[in-house]
């Protein structure tokens, strides 16, 4: 059952990250499916913050790195530097070597740089020169993306986004939700910030993964997510629209993401067993960015949101 750690933890946080509930569970997810997340939102909806403010509650090491058109990939992994007094070269590890890493506008980076993540996202492990580097146990990358403005970026390869365990879009808050924000600024401004609970240690975080793992999924529950996947590469046999909109369906590893997200969203929830919606839910953020629309797709502005949700209505749960 749900940890009261964690229970306290998603409620500071939502106090935080003010109508953003979405956004916080998925995070939390993720640290509990050990998988890396893609955010994709316009400027100032707390992206940054999220991952800072979940930082500052677990034992781990916090970084942030703004990625630019001129950043090398040795400025990312770290790179071997002479010692005079000894007459040997020496590995200066780089920014990657935090537990939590936040990559700020990734896809500005160029292809040399995102090839450098792949493998860190992908191995956790680093290679320098003729060596290789093993990255921390606890090791998640956020990674953000604006989706306005387009000029001077470098789009992430179908490879790359494939590594990311969810893709979460950002939407901007309600009335009330923008009310309560403008009240916690004034309230941080003048000092009065809400009680942090106690740091998560990193074997918390450790076990409360072996409890996701050892949540119960019935054997329905598991061909439902095969049904769904099956769906996304032979869309020709559930609808003919379907099999218009959609280029190549997903890999096997969004398969394991599924399988792992709904187990944890099941845990957050507080229940030892998987459900349908649980599945449903994380259905979302685990395909939309692994789907490749066709070019008639994209002609007709077709969101893969709106492909998920025809899925879903036509393959059954049961």
């Amino acid at each position: 059952m749900q940890s009261a750690a964690f229970q306290k933890l998603q409620h500071y946080l939502n106090s935080q990250i003010i109508g953003q509930e979405s956004l916080v569970k998925q995070v939390l997810v993720a640290l509990l499916a050990d998988g890396h997340i893609l955010v994709e939102g316009p400027p100032g909806l707390a992206k940054t913050r999220a991952i800072k403010s979940l930082a500052d509650c677990i034992e781990s090491s916090f970084h942030r790195i703004q990625f630019t058109p001129d950043l090398l990939p040795a400025d990312l992994t770290g790179t071997d530097i002479f010692r005079p007094e000894t007459g040997e070269f020496k590995f200066q590890p780089g920014p990657i070597f935090h537990s939590l890493l936040l990559a700020d506008e990734i896809n500005r980076a160029p292809a040399k740089v995102q090839a450098a993540m792949l493998e860190a996202m992908a191995e956790k492990q680093v290679t320098a020169g003729r060596k290789t580097y093993a990255l921390p146990k606890l090791f998640l990358v956020m990674a953000t993306q604006n989706p306005i403005e387009q000029e001077g970026t470098y789009p992430l390869p179908e490879a790359q986004l494939d590594r990311f365990l969810l893709q979460l879009n950002v939407d901007y808050p309600d009335a009330d939700s923008e009310l309560s924000i403008l009240r916690l600024n004034r309230g941080e401004a003048q000092g009065i910030n809400a009680t942090q609970p106690d740091k998560l240690s990193q074997e918390d975080i450790f076990k409360a993964r072996q409890a996701v793992l050892n949540i119960h999924m019935a054997e329905p529950i598991e061909q439902y997510i095969v049904r769904l996947v099956m769906a996304t590469r032979h869309p020709k046999q559930y609808d003919e629209k379907l099999a218009q909109w959609i280029e190549m369906g997903v890999s096997p590893r969004a398969t394991i993401a599924l399988d792992r997200c709904a187990r944890a969203h099941a845990w957050l929830n507080g229940r030892d067993f998987v459900s349908p919606e649980d599945v449903q839910t994380m259905a979302f953020p685990v395909l939309r960015h692994r789907l490749l629309l066709t070019y008639q797709a994209q002609a007709e502005g077709v969101h893969p949101n709106q492909i998920i949700n025809q899925i879903l209505s036509l393959v059954g749960s049961a």
